[in-house]
């Protein structure tokens, strides 16, 4: 865990190993609303309309699943 340096010294390996998995989902997941975000803009450029307003939430989505994914990394 980023947030407390001893944090890690209160978990085991095994459960150590479990967030890892969890923030690759994460990053996993993220990556996926990027190539989303992409098409949709590409979708409205195509159109040539302005920014859909789901781009907007779709980013929100993103950067909260980052957040996540960072806080869940180990040092």
């Amino acid at each position: 865990m980023k947030n407390d340096g001893d944090m890690n010294d209160q978990i085991d390996a095994s459960t150590r190993r479990r967030l890892a998995e969890i923030a690759a989902q994460l990053e996993s997941i993220s990556a996926s609303l990027d190539e989303i975000s992409f098409d949709v803009l590409r979708e409205a450029s195509e159109r040539k309309s302005a920014r859909p307003d789901i781009d907007r939430t779709i980013t929100q989505a993103r950067r909260a699943i980052e957040k996540a994914a960072h806080l869940l990394q180990s040092d």
